[in-house]
């Protein structure tokens, strides 16, 4: 019950405040639609979007002209929202990569490097696939699963019915919900390991 009251909270707060992401446009749909754990995991995740947007938003100074400290929080708090803000910061390069096909969304809710190819690339995304090295490459997919990983670990501690051990299921859970917000000619890995490229919907 207390879950149930957080999700619908954290879905109200989300709503007045969201904005994008790279679990990126995460769209919440009616709670008879997806499983308990997968409003649980949405709920969450909206949440730590919310603390984001707010943490972005505390002033520096107070009204009187004087510096005002921000609020105090833990470590686990600020790591997740350092994650938040990485997978923001590099949601449009991502965004490229997987349309480039250098990059896709693997079953665990992580995403794999392809490589880079510079072979056929559209003239739109030609400059861009120009500017990145391998190296480059390699490390904002890094950075990327990084907070991704971390992003799922304060999800599973902000949920009290979940534990660690839960962790596999977590990640199903974001892998489907990146699957579909896939966009079609996107690689996206089904739940049997293997490859596909996502179609237009019918």
């Amino acid at each position: 019950m207390k879950t149930h009251v957080f999700f619908l909270i954290a879905v109200f707060v989300a709503g007045c405040l969201f904005f994008g992401c790279t679990l990126a446009n995460v769209q919440v749909e009616m709670l008879s639609e997806r499983t308990a754990l997968e409003n649980q995991v949405l709920g969450a995740y909206n949440a730590l979007d919310t603390q984001m947007l707010l943490a972005a938003s505390v002033r520096g100074v107070d009204s009187t002209g004087q510096i005002s400290r921000p609020p105090a929080h833990s470590r686990e708090y600020k790591d997740a929202v350092a994650a938040m803000q990485t997978l923001d910061f590099h949601a449009d390069d991502l965004e490229r990569f997987k349309q480039l096909g250098w990059a896709g969304e693997n079953n665990q809710g992580l995403v794999t490097a392809f490589g880079i190819d510079r072979e056929n690339v559209p003239e739109s995304l030609q400059d861009f696939a120009s500017r990145y090295t391998r190296e480059e490459f390699n490390f904002v997919i890094e950075k990327i699963n990084k907070a991704r990983q971390a992003i799922m670990m304060r999800v599973i501690h902000m949920n009290e019915d979940l534990d660690e051990s839960e962790l596999g299921a977590v990640q199903s859970v974001f892998a489907k919900i990146n699957a579909e917000n896939a966009r079609p000619g996107e690689k996206i890995q089904d739940e049997n390991g293997d490859w596909q490229v996502k179609k237009e919907a019918s």
